[in-house]
């Protein structure tokens, strides 16, 4: 066993962990942080997007011993008293979903595209995304979502860490 220390949305956790955990298998089994969805375990799908230290990962991919030291931000830390980011409130204004399962990974790739670049293109939020897969939409809503929450946030704005966050998108 390894001991990990991570920050995830804001709380500290101390944990010991089996060397060979996934980013993924923690958050959600050993935090609880069932929003970060395991869809295909080889990384090519990205419903376990998550941010690690200000950029976004896929969970399948990183080891929880890889996060030691790190600040994680799941979609559950997304939301802040109550109000939903404003990439989950454009997803779900523009109907950037439909089964909701790549909706977690998606937002927080969006999240980090965004950070990156306030003001994108069409073609800059698809090339963004590509990592994501949604097996539904047809990404047309979703490219409009991104968009439309460009719109509504500063550049690079993102929730604040440390402040008591609200389970939204993608429980299971």
């Amino acid at each position: 066993m390894t001991e990990v220390r991570v920050t995830v949305d804001g709380v500290n956790y101390a944990d010991d962990v089996e060397p060979r955990m996934l980013l993924a298998q923690y958050l959600r089994e050993t935090l609880g942080k069932t929003g970060t969805l395991i869809g295909c375990d080889t990384s090519n799908c990205g419903a376990c997007t998550v941010s690690l230290n200000g950029q976004s990962v896929k969970s399948c991919s990183v080891l929880a011993v890889q996060a030691d030291g790190g600040e994680v931000t799941t979609i559950e830390g997304l939301a802040r008293d109550g109000n939903l980011h404003p990439v989950q409130e454009a997803f779900r204004e523009c109907h950037g979903l439909q089964c909701g399962y790549c909706t977690p990974g998606m937002i927080m790739a969006a999240v980090d595209l965004l950070g990156d670049n306030p003001d994108p293109t069409e073609q800059e939020v698809r090339e963004g995304i590509e990592g994501n897969l949604c097996r539904c939409t047809g990404y047309q809503n979703i490219v409009r979502a991104v968009q439309s929450a460009a719109k509504n946030m500063k550049p690079g704005a993102q929730a604040p860490a440390g402040q008591t966050a609200t389970p939204v998108a993608g429980g299971n």
